[in-house]
C-alpha cells in the first residue's frame, strides 16, 4: 500500500486529505451513466483497507466485472465525478450534462488537491472518463493503465465483489419447492438449501448489510427465485447494486419481464439445456422446454439484458445446435460449463452423464468458433476442466475458483457460505446476526480466499470421474 507521496507531505495538506478520505471513502461510491441503456455504465469505487497516512490502491469496478486499480489522486477525481454524476439521479444525462459534470469535478478536485494545476486535473479527468467508457464498451483502452487481477487485489479487499442471494429454498413446508427437478441441480439435497426462507424485511436487511460491507453486485438465485412474490420489491430495493437474476425462465411472461425492467434489474441469466425439447425436458425433470423458450423470447422482447447458461453433459453435447437456436432469437451472451458435483449433481445419474475433459474441449472449440463467426460472446465458467493453454488459444478468459474472493453466497436462512454451490458443512457466519468483518476475516474464510487468490483454475467441489 503506497504512502502519501512527498508532494503531499505538507502537514495541512495531509490533514485535509485524510479528513477527506475518511469522510468520502467511508463506503463504496456508486453511479450509473445512461441507466436506461443500451450501453449503461455502472461504476463502483471500492475503498481500500487503510492505515495511518496511507492511501490506495482503491479499485474501480466497471459493470461488476473489470477491476481498475486507481491511486489516491485518481480515486479523489473519480469520487468527485461520481458525486457530481449522482446529482442527475433519475434523469438521462446529455452530452452537455457530461461536460458540466467534468467541469464541476475539476473545480472540486482543485479545491481538494491544490498542488495540482487545473490543466493536469482536467487531463486526468478526461483520461479516466474515456478509459471507463472504453472498458465498459469492450473497446481498445488507449490510456496506459495497469489492470489488476483479483488474485493480486485480494490483500486489499474488504468483501467479495458479488454476493449470491439464495432467496428461494429447495423445499418448503416439507415439500419440493421448485417448478423443475434438474438432474444436475447443485442445491438439491443439501441441508443449507432447505432452510426456511427469510421474510422480505430480513432480505432487505441483508441487502443493507451487503452495501455496508462494500459489495457492489448481487445475484438473486435459489432454488428458483421467481417463486417469491416479493422478488420485484427486493430487486427494486437493490437498485444501488448491480443486480442479476438467475432463473429457469418458466415464469418470465411479458408482464413479468416488464416488471423486472421497471424494478431496474440489470441482467437476467436463464438456464437452457438444449434446442432439443426431449433432451432439455429430461435434464430439467419436467416438460418445460416450451415455457423456458418463451421466457427467453419475452425477456429479449422486453429489453432485458439476457445471457443463457448451458451446463454441458453427454446428452446435450450438440451444443452448436443450441447456439444456432439462441442466435436466431437474438441472444448475444452465452455461458457454458461442466458439472459441479454437489447436490443432485453428485448422484449416480448425473455423474454418469459427465463429459471427459477432451470431449468438453472439442465441444467448446466448436462453440467458440460459432460464436465468433456470428457475433456472440461466450464464456466457460467451470475451473479445473481444461488447461489454460486451451483458453489462450480460444482467446476467452480462463475460469478460476472465486469462492470467498470474487463471490460468496447467502443461503435461504441467511447463512454465509463460500459460494452458492458450497452448501454442506458449517457456514462462515450469518448475514443477519454476525458482524461482516468477523465473517470476512475468519480463519476459514481467509483460508478459502487464499486458495482462490492463487488463480490455479481448480474447483474444490469437483469430483473427477
Amino acid at each position: 500500500m503506497a504512502k502519501i507521496p512527498l508532494l503531499f507531505r505538507n502537514t495541512k495538506t495531509v490533514r485535509n486529505l485524510k479528513a477527506y478520505m475518511d469522510s468520502v471513502f467511508s463506503e463504496v461510491l456508486h453511479t450509473t451513466l445512461n441507466p436506461d441503456g443500451p450501453g449503461a455504465i455502472r461504476i463502483h469505487l471500492i475503498p481500500p483497507k487503510t492505515e495511518e497516512n496511507e492511501f490506495g490502491p482503491s479499485a474501480a469496478i466497471i459493470n461488476g466485472t473489470d477491476i481498475l486499480p486507481v491511486n489516491f489522486a485518481w480515486a479523489v477525481i473519480l469520487a468527485e465525478m461520481i458525486r457530481e454524476t449522482n446529482r442527475y439521479d433519475g434523469r438521462q444525462i446529455s452530452d452537455a450534462d457530461i461536460q458540466e459534470i467534468l467541469s464541476r469535478t475539476a473545480d472540486s478536485v482543485r479545491g481538494i488537491i491544490p498542488v495540482f494545476s487545473r490543466k493536469r486535473i482536467e487531463a486526468d479527468i478526461r483520461t479516466i472518463y474515456t478509459t471507463i467508457r472504453q472498458i465498459a464498451y469492450r473497446e481498445e483502452v488507449t490510456a496506459d493503465v495497469d489492470f489488476m487481477s483479483i488474485g493480486d487485489y485480494a490483500p486489499f479487499m474488504r468483501s467479495p465483489h458479488r454476493m449470491d442471494l439464495m432467496v428461494s429454498a429447495m423445499t418448503k413446508d416439507g415439500s419440493w419447492h421448485c417448478n423443475q427437478k434438474c438432474v444436475h441441480c447443485y442445491a438439491a439435497g443439501q441441508t443449507l438449501s432447505d432452510e426456511a426462507e427469510l421474510s422480505t424485511q430480513d432480505w432487505k436487511k441483508i441487502l443493507d448489510n451487503c452495501r455496508s460491507a462494500g459489495i457492489p453486485q448481487v445475484t438473486f438465485t435459489g432454488g428458483e427465485p421467481t417463486l417469491r412474490e416479493d422478488l420485484f420489491e427486493l430487486i427494486r430495493y437493490a437498485r444501488w447494486f448491480i443486480s442479476r437474476l438467475n432463473t429457469n425462465g418458466i415464469r418470465l411472461t411479458k408482464e413479468y419481464c416488464r416488471r423486472l425492467r421497471e424494478a431496474e434489474l440489470d441482467s437476467v441469466q436463464i438456464t437452457f439445456y438444449s434446442a432439443d425439447p426431449q433432451i432439455h425436458n429430461r435434464l430439467v425433470g419436467a416438460d418445460r422446454h416450451a415455457d423456458t423458450l418463451s421466457g427467453i423470447k419475452n425477456a429479449l422482447s422486453e429489453g432485458l439484458s439476457v445471457s443463457i447458461n448451458t451446463p454441458l453433459c453427454t446428452l446435450n453435447r450438440d451444443y452448436e445446435k443450441t447456439l444456432e437456436l439462441l442466435h436466431s432469437l437474438g441472444v448475444i451472451y452465452v455461458t457454458c460449463s461442466g458439472l459441479i458435483t454437489t447436490g443432485s449433481a453428485a448422484q449416480a445419474e448425473s455423474e454418469a452423464l459427465q463429459l471427459k475433459s477432451d470431449e468438453l474441449e472439442e465441444i467448446l472449440r466448436r462453440a467458440v468458433s460459432y460464436c465468433h463467426q456470428n457475433g456472440m460472446e461466450i464464456a466457460f465458467t467451470s475451473p479445473g476442466w481444461l488447461d489454460d493453454q486451451v483458453f489462450e488459444e480460444l482467446n476467452i478468459p480462463s475460469p478460476s475458483c472465486g469462492a470467498c474472493l470474487s463471490n460468496m453466497a447467502v443461503t435461504p436462512g441467511g447463512n454465509v457460505v463460500p459460494c452458492q454451490s458450497w452448501l454442506s458443512g458449517k457456514p462462515l457466519g450469518n448475514m443477519l446476526s454476525d458482524d461482516w468483518k468477523d465473517i470476512w476475516e475468519s480463519a476459514p474464510c481467509a483460508e478459502r480466499r487464499a486458495f482462490s487468490a492463487r488463480m490455479t483454475g481448480e474447483c474444490p467441489l469437483r469430483r473427477y470421474c
